[in-house]
């Protein structure tokens, strides 16, 4: 199974210029927030996944809400790109990072359990199979579980999918299945989210349930609850903070002229980037 999507890059990775935007099958650019469906089958048992981060790298790019279209780039603070730091032992993100299009974490909303406000963004996405993939892939998942991060005050839900393509797919259909078949990489999450801000200066992030990622019933009702949520926010229906609501296929459907791509070399990265961080408490 693959999804009639492609990138298309403008300006050069590790830039601030840099910009992937996602096109369909006839090559028009659409939102990888509004226009991708979140369910790729008619029983909502498979779902697509925007990479934002591929596994192993450090720039922190992700879907903008601000610009028309949401283009994927990268993070900036202080007119700076931002980059996560190597926590041994882990190098980078430790998973293909990205995010559910169609899902939106009301910050207008207190959930009930977490007792924080959602933090305005697509629902956050953890792949943990084996393959590594691209900026601006969309894979189609299953879901395995879900983690509550809280993160200056918000809730920031992390949820644990798996490529249905993969290998090990087929063994994994829950949480508790994760640790079965992959021994220590809930724990190893659970930690990378907890410290990979410490090295520039933050304090650990804390999590709802005490650190415990919930099953995939639990995950797919928050899913539905932030696939709710977007869709009040397309409507109309809930102030949007900021989001643009550009789309291409929507009711609401805007033309929006994107330059052309191209294929420009990634600029250096400073040597700094590589540098590995040892953080007391962290398990090795």
């Amino acid at each position: 199974m693959s999804a009639p999507y492609s990138v298309r890059q403008i300006g050069a990775a590790n830039t601030l210029e840099h910009r992937v935007f996602i096109e369909d099958s006839t090559g028009k650019v659409i939102s990888p927030f509004h226009d991708i469906p979140l369910y790729a089958n008619p029983e909502k048992t498979i779902l697509n996944f925007v990479v934002e981060v591929p596994r192993w790298t450090n720039a922190k790019l992700e879907i903008s809400k601000e610009e028309p279209l949401n283009p994927i780039l990268q993070d900036t603070k202080k007119g700076k790109l931002r980059f996560v730091r190597n926590c041994f032992p882990h190098h980078g993100y430790i998973h293909n990072y990205g995010a559910f299009p169609q899902t939106w974490e009301d910050p207008n909303s207190i959930h009930p359990e977490t007792k924080a406000k959602g933090d305005n963004d697509p629902l956050d996405v953890c792949e943990i199979g084996e393959a590594v993939g691209y900026t601006g892939q969309v894979k189609q998942v299953k879901v395995l579980g879900v983690m509550a991060l809280l993160d200056e005050g918000e809730t920031d839900w992390k949820v644990i999918v798996i490529d249905v393509n993969d290998p090990l797919a087929p063994q994994l259909n829950d949480i508790e299945d994760v640790e079965k078949r992959l021994p220590g990489l809930l724990r190893a999450t659970n930690e990378w989210f907890r410290i990979y801000k410490i090295p520039d200066g933050k304090e650990e992030n804390q999590f709802a349930f005490s650190g415990e990622c919930k099953n995939k019933k639990y995950a797919e009702d928050v899913i539905r609850e932030c696939n709710e949520a977007w869709e009040n926010l397309i409507a109309g229906k809930a102030d949007p903070n900021g989001v643009n609501l550009t789309n291409s296929t929507l009711p609401t459907a805007t033309a929006v002229e994107v330059p052309a791509g191209e294929h420009l070399p990634p600029a250096p990265i400073d040597k700094s980037i590589d540098k590995w961080f040892f953080i007391s408490g962290a398990s090795a």
